[in-house]
């Protein structure tokens, strides 16, 4: 990592619960020209077809969370969702590597001269604290309800699935308490759009968090 220290980079940290619109106002980071690294991206390809946790995850959960031969997501989800200790054994598979993957990109940044990088991350924060490497923490919340109708109709989940993915994270209202940026998402997307586009000005013109 020494790019990054050398460099003096800036590492913000953007997570909300799922369903909340924490990838919208990653895409409206990006628009500005700050750069996102899609942690939860990484997440999927790491259990992808020739991904570093693979034979992990098989090992861990047998050939049941697999289809034709590859790991399932959906089925994955299905198994980890209502069940604690399960959540809790993949994420310890499958953490590091993602950890170790967004720091190896965050260096790359770092060395073609970026002064700034947002990780865009579901679970930051879930242990009840912000990141030590951190400089910020921007948290987009939005009510419950709102959330499961946004994963029932955009991404075909049953309000069951729904409920149980939301209440497998961490509540939004903990980590906005020591949050340096809470966006409220409870209105159109072009309030969302306009609420990130003043942080990213701040970020821009280097205006640190309270």
């Amino acid at each position: 990592m020494r790019g990054i220290v050398e460099s003096e980079m800036k590492i913000y940290g953007l997570t909300g619960g799922i369903g909340s619109g924490k990838s919208e106002a990653a895409r409206q980071f990006a628009a500005r020209g700050i750069p996102v690294i899609d942690a939860d991206a990484i997440g999927h390809a790491v259990i992808a077809p020739g991904g570093a946790a693979v034979e992990h995850v098989i090992n861990a959960f047998g050939s049941g969370v697999l289809t034709d031969g590859i790991i399932d997501r959906k089925k994955v989800g299905a198994r980890v969702f209502s069940d604690p200790e399960a959540l809790a054994r993949l994420n310890a598979l499958v953490h590091p590597m993602i950890y170790a993957e967004v720091m190896k990109r965050c260096a790359v940044l770092a060395e073609e001269g970026h002064g700034v990088v947002i990780i865009e991350a579901a679970l930051l924060a879930e242990n009840g604290a912000k990141e030590p490497f951190l400089a910020g923490l921007i948290v987009v919340t939005s009510p419950a309800a709102v959330r499961i109708e946004r994963l029932v109709s955009s991404r075909g989940m049953s309000r069951t699935e729904a409920e149980q993915r939301i209440a497998a994270q961490a509540p939004p209202e903990r980590k906005a308490a020591f949050a340096n940026w809470v966006v409220e998402n409870d209105g159109t997307i072009e309030q969302l759009r306009a609420r990130i586009d003043r942080i990213a000005h701040e970020i821009d013109h280097g205006q640190d968090p309270d």
